[in-house]
């Protein structure tokens, strides 16, 4: 038996940067590679470990090569490292006195409580949201002026209206923050940290009902239509994502065509930005070779892209795909299987 999804990997030109980051982390055991992992965002944990998760088979060839390149980079770095903040604490509290020395180490690394701030990533939005929720408007304001941006923003959609209101309004007016609401601040996230390991499992129920419904047998098509005349705006989220793109690369190249047919290259340029080499190669196989090539140069032109901008496109495009299968002009495969051959 085969996994249609996960094939053997050797390393090409197309081999994206990630794809090198994981194998350099699969070849480190567990232990380091969980050392590495520590220091990562969480967007940067979840895209590397997703990539990790979807290997198999890696070549040695292609080992030894992002090994090499690993260390390639390594050698280009310095071997004269920049202070640690606890070299230039002691220094400065010699040279300037505590007081002033914390004032000074602040200015340079920031506050003192933004390590602790980012360790929250890891909490669910709506928790965060009811943890504050009893705090008087200022300590609100100051918790999600120091939350990672696109975690502050979670924790924002989350709150009541009314504080949602006060908080934005009161993050904008934010200059200086005194020592007493800090301290205050410190004791806050202490005391969610503590708690964090408490909070109730998030489950994604959506993405469960999508798994479930791409692998019911009989009429699919009717249940859905049965569950979108008691609650449509759930059944579209559900919809969205059975149709998630990276489903494209399990498709067979008379589908793939097909799609390619109604897909302007514009749209491709952008929705293949940093997408796994699968279905990079998927797209690309099925296209004759002059535009692939045009397609390889228009997603280099592109430069950097923001990744709003590439989900965006890559949900019109799955809309199109969504329509086509709708239609009846093609048959989608929206889960992955094992085959016998």
């Amino acid at each position: 038996m085969s996994d249609q999804g996960n094939t053997a990997l050797a390393l090409t030109p197309t081999t994206t940067p990630l794809e090198r980051a994981a194998i350099v982390l699969l070849s480190m055991g567990e232990e380091l590679a969980a050392a590495v992992l520590r220091c990562l965002s969480r967007e940067e944990l979840l895209e590397v470990t997703q990539t990790m998760s979807r290997m198999s088979g890696i070549k040695v060839e292609a080992v030894k090569q992002s090994l090499q390149s690993f260390f390639d980079d390594y050698r280009l770095q310095s071997g004269v490292h920049g202070a640690s903040r606890n070299y230039l604490k002691r220094s400065l509290d010699l040279a300037l006195g505590s007081d002033i020395a914390n004032s000074v180490l602040n200015t340079i690394y920031g506050d003192a409580i933004r390590p602790k701030m980012e360790r929250l990533q890891w909490a669910s939005p709506k928790w965060l949201a009811e943890r504050i929720s009893h705090e008087h408007v200022r300590m609100q304001t100051v918790f999600l002026a120091f939350l990672p941006p696109a975690l502050a923003s979670e924790v924002i959609a989350a709150l009541p209206p009314e504080d949602r209101d006060a908080a934005l309004l009161n993050m904008a007016r934010l200059d200086e923050i005194d020592r007493e609401l800090l301290n205050e601040l410190e004791e806050l996230v202490d005391q969610c940290l503590e708690s964090l390991g408490l909070q109730s499992a998030s489950i994604e129920g959506v993405k469960q009902v999508a798994e479930i419904l791409n692998r019911v047998p009989g009429d699919r098509a009717q249940m859905v239509e049965s569950l979108r005349a008691r609650d449509a705006a759930i059944v579209d989220e559900i919809e969205r994502r059975m149709y998630d793109f990276f489903i494209l690369s399990r498709q067979t190249d008379a589908t793939l065509q097909r799609i390619l047919e109604v897909v302007p290259l514009e749209l491709w340029a952008i929705a293949l930005k940093g997408a796994e080499r699968p279905l990079r190669e998927a797209i690309m196989r099925v296209m004759p070779r002059r535009q692939a090539q045009t397609l390889e140069d228009m997603i280099r032109r592109a430069g950097p892209v923001p990744r709003s901008r590439i989900e965006q496109t890559r949900q019109e495009i799955m809309a199109q795909v969504k329509a086509l299968a709708d239609e009846g002009e093609i048959e989608v495969q929206l889960f992955q299987e094992a085959v016998i051959e």
